[in-house]
Parts: C-alpha cells; structure tokens; sequence
C-alpha cells in the first residue's frame, strides 16, 4: 500500500472514531483509534522491514528476503528515512550468499544515510571486511577507523577487534609469502 494511502485511511479511521465518540459509541470508538493508529504506525515503520529485520535476528535470511522482495519500489513505498535501512538490509542478507556484490548496497546505504550510529558501524565494518577479502589492506583500515569511529555505543567493539586482528594476520601471511 502506498504511503499516501496509509495516511488518508489513517486519518479517516481517526476522524470516524471522533464521530464514534461524539454519538456515544464509545468501545467502537476506542478500536477504530486503535486501528488509526496502527494504520499511521505503519506509515513510518513500513512493516515488510520490521519483519525482515525480526528474521535477520532470528538468522532465517529467505524469510527475510521474502518480505524484503514485496518491497517493489523502495523509493515510493517507504518514507526517505528508511531508504538507507533498505539498502543495509540487502546488503546483510546478500553478504551471505556473494559478499562483493552486497558492496554497493553498502555503499548506498551509507549515501543515503541512516540515522543510528550502530548502523553506520556495521555497514562500515562490512566493507571494511570486503576490502580485506578484496586484498586492500588501505581501504580496510580506513573504514575500520570509520567504524569504530561511528560505534558509540561499542557494540561491534568486539568485531573490529576481531578484524584488526585478521588484518594483523593478512600481513603474517603476505610477509611469509615474500620471503
């Protein structure tokens, strides 16, 4: 549904449950403000990405997929906000199965902007890991420095641990091969 939509029938709900009130139907009155709300709720968390995002958790990535392919055209269907969230989502689900191809959802994702830092982190991380897999040991220190940058909350300190030291260990292996 668009979200032009989502907002008239929103607004329409709430506007019938103030007429509810007005001639006394009270608990017909309370479901339709409900309803309106719930309705004007999905306006600003498209539900197709707060389900996608629940099996992203629970680690069933087709799900995910799934509801994240009824997304026809992420530009009409979803307010500019969740734009970057999207291309993150893609990104997440497409590193498993081709991680170079999920580079430029990243990247796209970055453009677009996202408004917590924890999500900036990640899709920074992961590129930071595409870069290692990549062999650019520049590009994936900078985006490591971004990414611990960009995690205020430290709650990937220990994945960029984790790659610092697998970055320390690509090194090992290139000096071991040049000897």
């Amino acid at each position: 549904m668009p979200n032009f939509v989502r907002l008239i029938v929103g607004f329409a709900l709430l506007g019938g449950a103030v007429a509810l009130f007005i001639f006394g139907f009270w608990p017909w009155g309370i479901v339709a403000i409900l309803l309106g709300l719930i309705v004007l709720v999905t306006y600003f968390f498209n539900e197709n990405m707060l389900l996608a995002q629940w099996f992203l958790r629970k680690d069933n990535m087709p799900k995910a997929k799934m509801f994240l392919d009824r997304i026809t055209n992420y530009e009409s269907q979803l307010i500019k906000v969740q734009h970057g969230y999207y291309n993150l989502l893609i990104g997440l689900i497409e590193s498993r199965t081709a991680p170079m191809k999920s580079e430029k959802y990243f990247k796209t994702a970055l453009s677009l902007g996202m408004q917590m830092d924890h999500n900036i982190a990640l899709a920074k991380l992961s590129l930071a890991g595409i870069a290692m897999a990549k062999r650019n040991k520049r590009e994936a220190t900078m985006y490591l420095a971004e990414a611990k940058k960009a995690d205020k909350g430290k709650l990937l300190a220990d994945q960029i641990k984790q790659m610092k030291d697998q970055m320390g260990m690509m090194d090992k292996q290139q000096q071991v091969r040049y000897r």
